[in-house]
């Protein structure tokens, strides 16, 4: 049967996934029932699966007739600690959790993707690893890494689809390259010396040390940077003292650095060299801390000419966009990108009409369900063209 009419009857499923996962979500790492769902779909359909990989995961592994290359699958799982305001008639049971960033409709595009591989055992020629991944909001990939999911058998590539509200929908957004920017959280901590605010002069105030330690943070990203390498420093929390009189002893600043180049490293250090020079000049002590969110999301250049052909011929030339679609957002498929040839690619949901233009993560985001076919399909095709099927 024809690979676009096996998808098509599976329509009615497909949507009834992701309406089940919709009305359920769970938040990272406490993905229990939908880890369930997930493990139990793919054992029926004779697919040897993996449960409780870093926490919540689960990775199935379909194995061809013969021994071959291995390409990775990999969805999302996690909602998000917001309250849904869809007004659907499946909308979230759990108050505060709602799916606002289309993982519901990732997971069962991936399910049904599952069910038609597996259809077609017989045909591959090497694995197929279907990785259901816990907790992309907060870095779940690097602990499913760690742990071993791209081993035994090795896998040799990686593909992943994001429904994505800023692109029409029914168009695919692929680019090779940078797609989607590193993101580091910092936590500057600045000290001083505590006192009196009618004597000032016998206090150090870290609130004015801190205020231009981010004006000259601030600064740096616009004008020592090359924009042309898009880097973006924001302040997005301070915390300091008790009184409008009296001077504390310390001020807490938050934010983050988002860059779409691999010189993030750089950047740190230049951050620290500020910090440090006004530190001396306010006589003020300072910490310094950089987290890591995601690192650089870089799509390599042959496994995205792959999945751009697979678009072109089987969705449609006029329906493939490949500029100006990469963004400063953050995403842990990174993980993957850094270790294997992947490529990630955004699959438009924006229908002004059916109300799906909302921003990911607004408690009234909601996807067109008639795109997830398209992604189903974009999965199957690529998955068999990769172990040239």
């Amino acid at each position: 049967m024809d690979i676009k009419r096996e998808i098509t009857d599976l329509r009615d499923e497909l949507i009834e996934l992701r309406r089940d996962f919709h009305q359920h979500p769970e938040l990272g790492f406490e993905e229990y029932r939908t880890g369930k769902i997930v493990g139990d779909y793919l054992e029926k359909l004779g697919i040897e699966v993996q449960r409780n990989v870093a926490k919540t995961g689960v990775v199935g592994l379909l194995k061809g007739k013969s021994p071959g290359k291995t390409i990775a699958l990999r969805t999302d799982m996690d909602a998000l600690p917001l309250e849904e305001e869809t007004g659907l008639s499946f909308s979230s049971q759990n108050p505060g959790i709602m799916h606002g960033c289309g993982h519901d409709g990732h997971l069962a595009m991936m399910l049904v993707a599952a069910k038609v591989l597996s259809s077609k055992k017989d045909q591959i020629e090497g694995n197929i690893k279907f990785i259901f991944q816990p907790n992309e909001e907060d870095a779940g990939a690097e602990i499913m890494i760690n742990e071993g999911i791209l081993e035994n058998p090795k896998v040799d590539a990686a593909l992943g689809i994001h429904l994505w509200s800023p692109i029409e929908s029914g168009k695919i957004g692929i680019i090779s390259g940078p797609l989607m920017a590193s993101s580091y959280y910092f936590k500057l901590t600045v000290n001083g010396k505590g006192g009196h605010g009618g004597a000032p002069h016998t206090a150090i105030s870290p609130i004015l040390a801190g205020i231009d330690m981010i004006k000259a943070l601030q600064e740096m990203a616009l004008n020592e940077i090359d924009a042309l390498t898009p880097t973006i420093v924001t302040f997005g929390k301070i915390n300091a003292g008790t009184s409008p009189i009296i001077i504390p002893e310390k001020v807490e600043i938050e934010g983050s650095i988002r860059c779409l180049h691999p010189n993030t490293k750089v950047i740190q250090e230049r951050m620290r060299e500020i910090v440090e020079g006004l530190s001396k000049v306010h006589r003020t002590t300072f910490s310094l801390e950089f987290k890591c969110g995601n690192e650089l999301l870089n799509n390599d250049e042959k496994m995205t000419a792959l999945v751009k052909e697979v678009g072109e011929k089987h969705i449609g030339k006029e329906n493939i966009i490949t500029s100006d679609i990469s963004v400063m957002l953050g995403e842990d498929f990174s993980e993957f990108s850094e270790r294997v040839p992947s490529t990630f690619i955004f699959l438009g949901v924006a229908n002004k009409e059916k109300g799906t233009d909302y921003p990911h993560h607004h408690p009234k985001f909601n996807i067109d369900e008639d795109v997830l076919e398209i992604g189903v399909e974009i999965h199957v095709r690529s998955a068999l063209k990769y172990l040239n099927c």
